[in-house]
């Protein structure tokens, strides 16, 4: 199948006909649809098909139990109204690059394996790349366990109603051992490679980050016999957080973002007593994240002070800066540039990936595919065809040089 065939197949998947976004969230019946759709290209080509013991699809080409393998892959779910390509893209084009390689009658000296890794969005459950961090072991089965959605419905309980085994959940690292290098292609999530013209970059890291929860307890009322003077209103102090978030972060070129919100009792006519926001912020550097949210939460602090507001503050996820391995870097940049002589663009990045998740681990390297809108996590994310086109040869140029003779 080409490249444009299977994008096709897969772009109704869990489409929203209200937003034009993405709704595919983990083990929901959009996700199982995903998961078939992998599974069957997987069969398609021959190749071994299998599920771990933490949910992520894995097809191999060559016996697994070689070591040494070149995987590449990424993820299928998506954040609520998401984009067409974050995630997608980078499973699409690896069974594209796969197909391109056996045109080209390469042979392997090493195993292949294309995976889908899930639940790397966290759209359901709150915490990103859940399948990668226990297949790591970053999230203990414990942890897991107590994973909840917004109806109550836990990860174990979701996982069971999917059809897979929630107690054999945990870390893998028979399977890590297996892997001699990783490489994620993704959509670029901004702007860098259309504002130098070139179609592909190389990552070079991604930037700290986390996810905090702030939670602002007040108390109940009428919102319309209750005086202004005698309102305990955590909505005020979460107001005049979000407002200090945008500041720290601009004094010191970082980025803050009070994304989502939950609101009790949610009525329109009542004063709310728990006002809960979720705060994500990423920076260039550890000190500079830092600063940003110990800045954000004092002002925080000093809101519910004022407002009579009491104020929780718990850091729910979060991934240090990862740098890339360099000499894989460095090999991508040498195998995407011999017959050209062109350098290829090296980016750093604020969107965490599997890839990041895994680099302490096993060498890890990433291509971007050019965005010329720069937007991200939205029905308005955009790749064109030909740089799709483009991403799927430099990824079978690489996984020809790092795994072909």
């Amino acid at each position: 199948m080409t490249f444009h065939s299977m994008w096709a197949e897969l772009l109704p998947i869990g489409r929203s006909s209200a937003s034009g976004g993405y709704r595919r969230f983990a083990w929901t019946a959009a996700d199982a649809d995903c998961r078939a759709w992998f599974r069957e290209q997987a069969e398609a080509r021959g190749l071994a098909y299998e599920v771990d013991r933490n949910g992520n699809q894995w097809a191999w080409l060559g016996d697994p139990a070689a070591g040494n393998a070149v995987v590449t892959g990424s993820h299928l779910d998506s954040v609520p109204d998401g984009g067409a390509f974050d995630g997608p893209l980078g499973v699409v084009s690896s069974f594209a690059a796969l197909d391109e390689l056996r045109g080209r009658g390469v042979q392997f000296d090493k195993p292949l394996a294309l995976v889908n890794f899930g639940d790397e969005e966290g759209a359901r459950f709150g915490l990103a790349c859940v399948g990668s961090r226990l297949t790591a072991g970053q999230l203990t089965v414990e942890q897991a366990h107590r994973l909840t959605d917004g109806d109550g419905v836990t990860l174990p309980e979701a996982m069971e109603a999917a059809g897979y085994d929630p107690e054999a959940i945990g870390p893998d690292p028979e399977r890590l051992a297996r892997i001699g290098a990783f490489v994620e292609l993704h959509v670029e999530q901004g702007r860098a490679l259309d504002l130098s013209g070139d179609r592909v970059g190389v990552a070079s890291a991604i930037w700290p980050h986390g996810r905090w929860r702030f939670d602002f307890r007040g108390e109940a009322n009428h919102a319309g016999t209750t005086r202004l003077a005698d309102r305990r209103d955590p909505m005020l102090s979460y107001a005049e957080t979000v407002l200090a978030a945008r500041r720290e972060a601009e004094l010191v070129g970082a980025v803050a973002t009070f994304g989502k919100i939950s609101v009790e009792p949610n009525g329109v006519n009542a004063i709310p007593s728990l006002v809960r926001g979720w705060l994500d912020s990423r920076a260039a550097d550890q000190d500079t994240l830092d600063t940003v949210v110990g800045g954000i939460e004092k002002a925080a602090r000093e809101y519910a002070d004022v407002h009579g507001i009491d104020l929780d503050v718990v850091r729910e996820s979060f991934t240090p800066v990862v740098e890339f391995d360099h000499a894989l870097r460095d090999e991508l940049g040498r195998i995407l540039g011999k017959d050209t002589g062109l350098k290829v663009p090296v980016l750093g990045t604020g969107a965490g990936h599997d890839a990041g998740i895994l680099s302490g681990h096993i060498p890890t390297a990433m291509l971007f595919v050019r965005n010329p809108t720069g937007v991200s996590h939205s029905p308005a994310e955009f790749a064109a065809e030909d740089d799709c086109v483009a991403g799927v040869r430099a990824l079978a140029d690489v996984l020809e040089g790092l795994a072909c003779r």
